[in-house]
């Protein structure tokens, strides 16, 4: 992991440490390092490298990840890749920000 902070301070990842049973499922497929292991449990590391693409959500067979994914920087990449413009989420032109 390199580090690259998306943007500092907004991301939606939370996390109830009171339901993880430290399976660390959220390690394996978090593509930025997130995640850490401590006292048997994961727990956030690095929350502003998350790109809230929700695979730790998805993953989590506890439930004790929420994260809105679909907003934030993973869409922006997605949205620019789909329409092959820069990385957007639209959030001036359509009203509506993410």
């Amino acid at each position: 992991m390199n580090g690259f902070v998306y943007l500092s301070d907004v991301v939606t990842l939370e996390m109830d440490a009171s339901k993880c049973t430290g399976c660390r499922m959220c390690m394996v497929v978090c593509p930025h390092a997130v995640f850490g292991f401590e006292n048997k449990k994961a727990v956030i590391l690095h929350k502003d490298f998350c790109m809230e693409c929700g695979a730790c959500e998805k993953n989590c067979p506890e439930q004790a990840i929420t994260v809105r994914s679909g907003v934030g920087c993973a869409a922006g990449i997605i949205n620019g890749l789909l329409r092959g413009t820069e990385p957007t989420c639209d959030c001036s032109s359509e009203g509506n920000c993410c």
